[in-house]
């Protein structure tokens, strides 16, 4: 080993001098001394690594270390959970939590969070009560349903169903409705696992309503509707309509099950997008079960809604499984509110964001996208920017094929690439996710807030100095 590296070995501080600074005094006054210890240790081992790899040169050692030791002790302590800034385009992106919760909604949640609440409890009778109970009385009332339940997601509700309601029986499905969805999520592999035996009819583009009678068995349990929701069939096609469905059900007593996947409320043509099957519908054409998620159409925290016959969610309510797949206080505080806000659809486009993003329109997306480009000028003026027009989409499953029409700005640095450029965007403090096309990087406008234009326009600022 050279002895220049010798000396720097040698004038490496002890953890016990490090403990000693001005500045790590100032760390354990808000951390753990555990933890700024190990981030310290952590900190110096890198660093006499570096010399032993001849990587060091002369120069203030422990400065170094306590740089790095600051930085080991931020990715410590800093949530890696955090707010982010959505330029993608896509209005429920699930990477960044799907739907954004309406602000009305979280500040309503304030005290319930702070303290007690009534999550399983009778008011008026002091008495235990089921949790999810507490929205079924919307639930209903928006859907027309007679009950409904809740649990942690809608993969979680058709387990349960297909458990408590088919399980050692045969379920047909058509086979152009054996879906996977996100996560490897596969419909037939979870039927396996809930007991109940799948009969696929139909060919991938074309099922008929002879297909499905010529499948009813002594043993069949119900017929399952699955809504292709992240992707369509298209061209010479024929799917049988749920009232048919339902008809065939009902006249050999079997169980109409329906899973909408992302679960409209109302028709989304009045927000100028395609009509999506509402849930409403489903119950009204007599559907049995109605399956649907809570985080994606309705904007809520993550959850799978059941809602349909009373004698059959009340089995759901039964079920073993039931208890496993349960929702929280905090799931069930965002659910209600959120959902009091479709009583007023005209107040969606207003207090919730996911319904105002969809909504806005081009002009006003150019007027935003001409602020941001001049904030940019302002802020980081070796970005160059340009408004182009672009496209958004729902996202999560969502109106998979529909794009909406949208604005962006697109930015790009001379020596940096695109994808280098997104990576920074990333890890500035502002977090901010755009999307790359044609080596440039894209910050579409439908996704950000007037509000947020600024701390983009910083963010770029800083990334170009690296």
């Amino acid at each position: 080993m050279p002895a220049s590296n010798q000396e720097l070995l040698r004038a490496l501080p002890s953890v016990t001098d490090l403990l000693k600074a001005p500045q790590v005094i100032g760390w354990l006054e808000r951390h753990p001394q555990p933890l700024v210890t190990e981030c310290l240790r952590r900190a110096l081992a890198e660093q006499r690594q570096s010399i032993l790899n001849g990587a060091t040169e002369s120069g203030d050692l422990t400065a170094k270390i306590l740089g790095a030791a600051q930085m080991n002790l931020a990715q410590s302590t800093d949530p890696h959970v955090r707010e982010a800034i959505n330029a993608t385009g896509v209005i429920l992106h699930t990477g960044l939590g799907r739907s954004v919760i309406p602000g009305c909604v979280v500040d309503s949640m304030l005290g319930e969070m702070k303290g007690y609440c009534t999550l399983a409890v009778d008011r008026e009778t002091g008495e235990r009560a089921e949790r999810d109970e507490l929205v079924e009385y919307i639930l209903t009332e928006l859907t027309g349903a007679e009950a409904a339940t809740v649990v942690n997601n809608n993969a979680a509700a058709t387990m349960l169903v297909l458990a408590a309601l088919a399980v050692q029986k045969e379920v047909i499905v058509s086979r152009g409705q054996l879906i996977e969805i996100g996560g490897s999520f596969r419909l037939p592999e979870v039927m396996s696992q809930s007991g109940a035996r799948l009969v696929e009819v139909g060919a991938t583009n074309r099922t008929h309503l002879k297909d499905y009678q010529k499948a009813v068995t002594e043993n069949t349990a119900a017929i399952l509707r699955a809504h292709p929701s992240n992707y369509r069939v298209v061209g010479f096609t024929n799917e049988v309509p749920l009232n048919e469905l339902v008809e065939l059900c009902h006249s050999r007593n079997l169980t109409m099950i329906d899973d909408l996947g992302a679960g409209a409320l109302l028709d989304l043509k009045q927000f100028g997008l395609p009509h999506e099957p509402t849930v409403r519908e489903s119950i009204e054409a007599g559907a049995d079960v109605v399956l649907f998620s809570g985080d994606k159409l309705i904007g809520a925290g993550q959850c799978g809604i059941i809602v349909g016959k009373k004698t059959l969610i009340d089995k759901l309510r039964k079920h073993p499984l039931m208890r496993a797949v349960r929702v929280d206080k905090t799931c069930l505080m965002v659910l209600e509110r959120t959902l009091q806000l479709f009583r007023d659809p005209a107040r969606l486009r207003v207090d919730h964001p996911t319904y105002r993003m969809a909504s806005t329109s081009l002009v006003e997306l150019q007027e935003r996208a001409q602020k941001l480009a001049r904030l940019i000028s302002q802020e980081a003026p070796k970005v160059q920017n340009d408004i182009c027009e672009s496209e958004a989409f729902l996202g999560s499953g969502s109106l998979p094929t529909e794009a909406i029409p949208s604005i962006a700005v697109t930015v790009t640095v001379p020596g940096i690439g695109a994808s280098e450029m997104a990576r920074r965007l990333r890890l500035d403090t502002a977090c901010v996710f755009g999307r790359i096309a044609d080596e440039r990087l894209w910050l579409d406008l439908r996704t950000l807030t007037d509000e947020q234009l600024p701390l983009v326009a910083g963010a770029l600022e800083r990334v170009i100095k690296g």
